[in-house]
């Protein structure tokens, strides 16, 4: 099945080093969909995570006297932690939690979120040295930046905290109905 590795030795590493890759960045979205309860994507994903390193492996050991494929291994695997970040930052898959401590008039920042189509709660809160206006809004991952800027605009120095959330329902979230109106989660 493999004999193009003995026309071409040189060929192997580069297919570890790939392979490798691969396998990784499949493992990082695998521990994605199972911290987030896709019972469904998970094994999919970690049935081809595992084909994959099993080819992998068994290359790595059928020529374990080469240091270049144990090297090729373990620079696909490095790499592959590296890949598994930034897929996993690109997707942006789940929901996060702003939580926004203002010492600015919060029905601002409220409305402000209102306006873009972000809900959002306000509660008012005692600091350690003042009243302060609390205002929770939860997103998608991929809404972050416009998130940030807004509360930047309302406050560039504002404290807010971000929060990854597992699931979300029943509320109003960024999700819009067919006349551009948040609309209630289900």
């Amino acid at each position: 099945m493999f004999e193009i590795f003995d026309t071409y030795p040189w060929l192997l590493p580069v297919v570890i080093f790939f392979g490798r890759i691969c396998d990784v960045t499949l493992g990082t979205l695998r521990i994605i969909f199972v911290s987030k309860g896709e019972r469904y994507k998970a094994p999919i994903v970690g049935f081809f995570e595992v084909f994959i390193w099993v080819v992998i492996i068994s290359q790595v050991f059928s020529h374990a006297s080469s240091l270049i494929h144990y090297v090729s291994y373990a620079a696909g695997y490095a790499s592959g932690n590296y890949v598994g970040i930034l897929v996993e930052n690109k997707i942006a898959f789940g929901y996060i939690l702003f939580r926004v401590y203002a010492k600015n008039d919060g029905h601002e920042l409220k409305q402000e979120l209102s306006n873009n189509g972000f809900g959002s709660t306000f509660v008012r809160g005692e600091g350690a040295i003042s009243e302060v206006d609390i205002i929770e809004t939860v997103v998608s991952r991929k809404s972050y930046q416009k998130v940030v800027e807004i509360i930047e605009k309302f406050d560039p120095k504002a404290f807010y905290l971000v929060e990854d959330i597992r699931s979300k329902q029943k509320g109003v979230f960024a999700m819009t109905s067919a006349g551009g109106f948040p609309r209630p989660g289900k």
